[in-house]
């Protein structure tokens, strides 16, 4: 049986793998930035395209699987609303790779800088 330690990072991967999933698609990152100005029934969100009902309902239930939008129903009325905390997860795993594009630059600007006769500038 593995510990709660070693099926965490396994779940984090599958949360990611989802959001990632989510935020592949046009129209999802579409209805997600729709939501950045507050909740919304369903109809309204799919004014916009040029698709039926049914087919934006299916883009929701991604964003809801990946836990990026919340859904009240209240009666045949569904409200949808943004649930940014899952974009956490993928800002933690860019910040990662934020270091070695920020060495990567550092890197190419002093070789410009000797190539151009200057000298690397100090880093602090």
């Amino acid at each position: 049986m593995l510990s709660s330690t070693a099926t965490e990072p396994r779940f984090q991967e599958e949360k990611l793998d989802l959001v990632f999933r989510a935020l592949g698609d046009r129209t999802r990152r579409r209805l997600l930035a729709r939501l950045t100005t507050g909740s919304a029934m369903v109809t309204e969100l799919a004014k916009p395209f040029d698709m039926s009902l049914p087919a934006v309902g299916k883009h929701l239930r991604v964003l809801e699987n990946a836990g990026l939008i919340t859904r009240t129903v209240n009666g045949r009325v569904h409200r949808c609303a943004l649930n940014a905390l899952p974009l956490k997860t993928v800002d933690d795993w860019l910040q990662h790779y934020q270091r070695f594009w920020g060495e990567t630059l550092d890197a190419l600007s002093d070789y410009v800088q000797r190539d151009n006769g200057g000298k690397p500038r100090k880093r602090s």
